[in-house]
């Protein structure tokens, strides 16, 4: 029988819409647009877990969800859980709880101070690619066990909240006190695109190993533990990639068994130092994790790994929507495979003790191998303590450590820790559990986001704030306040520059910075290159005589924090008038400003950007393998900017000439300070022809067709906004003869959005849109 023509519609109705060739892989998995453009912009990530693939809705409430939340019911309902056991997935001890505490940590433990990505605050775990890390075996069966849960309480509490709660109260059930626990993790409803995770791909196998099946990617795509390691692990300083925290994709932390799988407790140590550091964790806090998160279950090592089946994003149908199925004996309980090394660490392994700590230092630990073939250590004093088994009744195993573990014996500062929490188990207790709250918390943000009965205590990782402790001000104030700050011999330009450099520290991914707290005056933010600290010097002093003025004439006050956003705000309004848009920035008062000991400026400091493409800033000191661009599409999406709002206050910061060192890149218009559309008349225009001034094509001359003169420069910053075909689109509109107005009304609210990120206290509607003439 003849094909069919492609042009018969009669023909086509029904057809799949996944038509092609496939090669070694399901039907539908033909290259797609990634695949014929791999460094294309990614512009889509700006448009991330969209309300349309959200059951609850746009108008869900969370909070008052958890308002109505049975919180000692749910405890109480998962307490039994975790002294329960089903036959696909029977306990380890007849306790699930080390298994959920281990699921609990590693979806907190992806979290990565450079750039705030990761994290416990979407449950991310459930989606790919961190549902199908090789380091995270096993936690779908977690999760699946926690589902009976997940349906009696529904949406009044979330995946994300339910996951870290679940190893949470298995803790306090095997005896540690609890620091508190705060509800407010809101479920993504798909996968998270945007995150960069490492260069190795991921294949839901063992680094270094072969993938299983044609699902798992193909051999030269394999990867090698350590990869991310530049230079000799053996020197005292190595380099891991920015902004990446683990030291291998497929891995939490670090490779247990040590670099490359190499049994070196030294270079071990060196490993866990620097991945913790990048996930916010100093040297006790780090001890304490491990050492108390050690002291519970055992690990999993009876079969080897390429024995085991696929990670769940390649698992066949049958398979449930799980992976990793084991064919040795049942494939669970004492057949179980996870990380390939067997054993547990202490005698008792669901009570919290200390004797994790006490084993390690008082006996001497010989190298070994796992039945899966993994390095691990085992007591060479046969009289040590025995584990009793997980399943098998009345046998004993010896006592397991890591490599990972004996290099906390080898490391002189972490050996000092551990000493310390030998002889003071109070303060190891207190410690653990303090960096156990750290651990699932880091990423939600300041603690006015925490929601439930039991938040636990104040810490300044939170970033604290001040209570407002004085009246606000109203119409009239502001009105005056706008009076005084346009009587100040500073430029507009400087002080639009002061708000947004304040504001524009803030990220969406962990809920950090932004302009509330006044930190721009505090150290490190005022001493930051990107802020030019001349001039900002300059700005907080005029701003300072102007709080000191009006505070003196009456009841209402106004902090620092408020003043920086609303002289910034001011200064737009005067920049649009100028350009014959007559606008009404909303100003909603109501900032502190917070002190010196309210800050941890070695935290804070990683909010300083390496590039900013807003200000057509790059830290030459830094490179990245990835254009300009690429880090600047990252900036939008951590501003939660949308792709017309990210375009909009690109060209108009161009147009209000806020390059951080009042260079020329970008800046086309010979009207600078004016909120005009000059910069996408220039940028779309076909006047001109863009010339790299070198091979490196990061700077180029727009050069004018006519005369050959060089008209403009510009980065790829700016350029990027006509030359991808989703941005020009954007740019073309507001280069229109009706454009302007538009980009006015686009600027002002996508700068009200960017300065009221970080106020959680106000109702989103307050921040209204703006009125435009």
């Amino acid at each position: 029988m003849k094909d069919q023509p492609t042009d018969d519609h009669a023909a086509t109705l029904g057809a799949c819409p996944f038509r092609g060739t496939r090669v070694g892989g399901a039907l539908g998995s033909e290259p797609q647009l990634d695949h014929w453009w791999p460094n294309r912009l990614k512009v889509e990530l700006l448009n991330q877990n969209p309300v349309q693939s959200n059951p609850l809705g746009e108008t869900f409430d969370y909070a008052a969800a958890i308002e109505t939340l049975d919180y000692e019911g749910l405890k109480q309902d998962m307490r039994a859980l975790l002294h329960s056991s089903v036959e696909w997935w029977p306990s380890d001890y007849d306790n699930y709880g080390p298994q959920m505490i281990r699921m609990s940590w590693h979806s907190a433990g992806t979290y990565r101070i450079a750039d705030g990505r990761g994290g416990a605050g979407q449950g991310m775990q459930r989606f790919a690619p961190i549902n199908s890390w090789w380091d995270n075996g096993n936690t779908d069966k977690s999760r699946r066990l926690l589902m009976p849960l997940k349906l009696k309480y529904g949406s009044k509490v979330s995946w994300a909240d339910l996951m870290v709660l679940a190893g949470t109260v298995a803790l306090e059930d095997m005896g540690l006190p609890i620091e508190g626990f705060a509800f407010g993790r809101e479920d993504a409803w798909e996968a998270d695109r945007a995150t960069y995770w490492g260069p190795e791909g991921w294949h839901g196998k063992r680094p270094g190993e072969e993938p299983a099946g044609p699902h798992e990617g193909h051999p030269d795509q394999m990867v090698t533990r350590g990869i991310r390691w530049e230079g000799d692990v053996k020197e005292e300083y190595y380099d891991l990639e920015n902004p990446l925290g683990a030291s291998h994709q497929a891995l939490i932390y670090v490779d247990p068994e040590g670099p490359n799988g190499n049994g070196d407790p030294m270079d071990s140590a060196r490993d866990i130092r620097e991945t913790f550091s990048r996930m916010a964790m100093n040297d006790e806090e780090t001890v304490a994790l491990v050492a108390g998160g050690h002291a519970f279950g055992k690990s999993h090592g009876m079969t080897p790994p390429d024995q085991i089946g696929p990670a769940p994003e390649g698992a066949s149908m049958q398979s449930m929507g799980m992976g990793w199925h084991n064919p040795n004996g049942t494939g669970k309980g004492q057949y179980t495979m996870t990380n390939g090394i067997e054993g547990a660490w202490t005698p008792d392994p669901t009570r919290w003790d200390n004797s994790y700590l006490e084993n390690l230092f008082k006996f001497e630990w010989q190298q070994t191998k796992s039945p899966a073939g993994s390095v691990q250590w085992t007591p060479v004093d046969p009289d040590a303590p025995k584990t009793p088994d997980a399943h098998v009744e009345g046998q004993m195993n010896p006592l397991m450590m890591m490599t990972s573990d004996i290099a906390f014996k080898v490391d002189p500062k972490y050996r000092a820790v551990c000493e310390r929490f030998l002889q003071d188990f109070d303060a190891f207790t207190d410690a653990f559990s303090k960096a156990w709250h750290k651990l699932i918390h880091r990423d939600m943000g300041p603690k006015s986001r925490y929601l439930g009965p039991d938040v636990g205590g104040d810490f300044i990782w939170q970033d604290p704030l001040p209570e407002v402790d004085h009246p606000l001000v109203g119409a009239d104030d502001v009105a005056e306040l706008k009076r005084m700050i346009g009587a100040l011999n500073i430029p507009r330009r400087e002080l639009i520059a002061a708000a947004w450099a304040a504001a524009s520290t803030y990220r969406d991914t962990d809920k950090r910075g932004g302009a509330n707290g006044g930190r721009l005056r505090l150290e490190p933010q005022k001493d930051w290159p990107v802020n030019a600290p001349d001039q900002l010097s300059r700005v907080l002093a005029a701003l300072e005589g102007v709080k000191t003025e009006f505070d003196e004439r009456g009841a209402t006050k106004i902090s620092i924090a408020d003043l920086i956003v609303l002289a910034g705000s001011a200064a737009v309004e005067d920049a649009a008038r100028d350009a014959g848009h007559e606008v009404n920035v909303p100003f909603v008062p109501g900032r502190t400003d917070a002190t010196d000991e309210m800050t941890d400026p070695e935290q804070i400091d990683w909010l300083q950007p390496v590039v900013d493409g807003f200000r057509n800033y790059h830290n030459d000191a830094v490179r990245f393998a990835v254009p300009d661009e690429h880090l600047f599409l990252d900036q939008a999406a951590k501003l939660a900017l949308t792709a017309p709002e990210w375009t909009a206050l690109s060209g108009g910061l161009r147009a209000l000439d806020q390059n951080f060192d009042g260079g020329r890149h970008g800046i086309f218009t010979d009207r600078p300070g004016v909120l005009s559309n000059d910069f996408f008349k220039v940028l779309v225009s076909m006047e001109y022809v863009w010339e790299p001034q070198d091979e490196s094509e990061t700077l180029f001359n727009l050069v004018d067709r006519a005369s050959g003169e060089t008209r403009f420069t510009a980065t790829r910053c700016d350029l990027i906004f006509g030359a991808n075909s989703e941005l020009r689109q954007v740019s073309e509109f507001y280069a229109g003869a009706d454009g302007e107005e538009h980009l006015v009304r686009t600027f002002v609210n996508a700068w009200t959005k960017v300065m009221m990120l970080d106020r959680y206290d106000v109702p989103k509607e307050r921040a209204a849109a703006t009125s435009i003439c």
